[in-house]
């Protein structure tokens, strides 16, 4: 069903929908498809057309972290933070610091 809704969502791509709704809901396909590289570069294009879409900030963050960039996913994580507690956006700021300290404490534990 993924891959259905990602050539759907592709072919959307360039139109007159293309916008930072478009790039995130795809990035969330891809994500939901295994592929975190793919996805990262949808949530970036998302962010190109609104930068404070706190919930692509969010995703990026997790794509990044998925893929093996943690370095990336905490300062993505950051940045949406920043982002979210611009905007009022309380739970999303929460999710991402709650996402940055799991990773953090990763990196301690020798992870990454």
């Amino acid at each position: 069903m993924t891959t259905a809704i990602i050539a759907n969502l592709e072919k959307m791509l360039g139109g007159p929908r293309d916008g930072a709704l478009l790039r995130y809901s795809l990035g969330n396909e891809w994500l939901k498809a295994g592929n975190p590289a793919q996805a990262a570069d949808c949530f970036r294009a998302a962010i190109e057309r609104d930068a404070k879409y706190s919930a692509a900030w969010k995703l990026l963050g997790r794509a990044l972290a998925e893929n093996g960039e943690i370095e990336a996913a905490l300062a993505a994580f950051a940045q949406g933070i920043n982002v979210a507690e611009a905007r009022g956006d309380v739970q999303a700021a929460k999710e991402m610091s709650v996402f940055s300290r799991r990773l953090r404490k990763k990196l301690g534990e020798g992870g990454s």
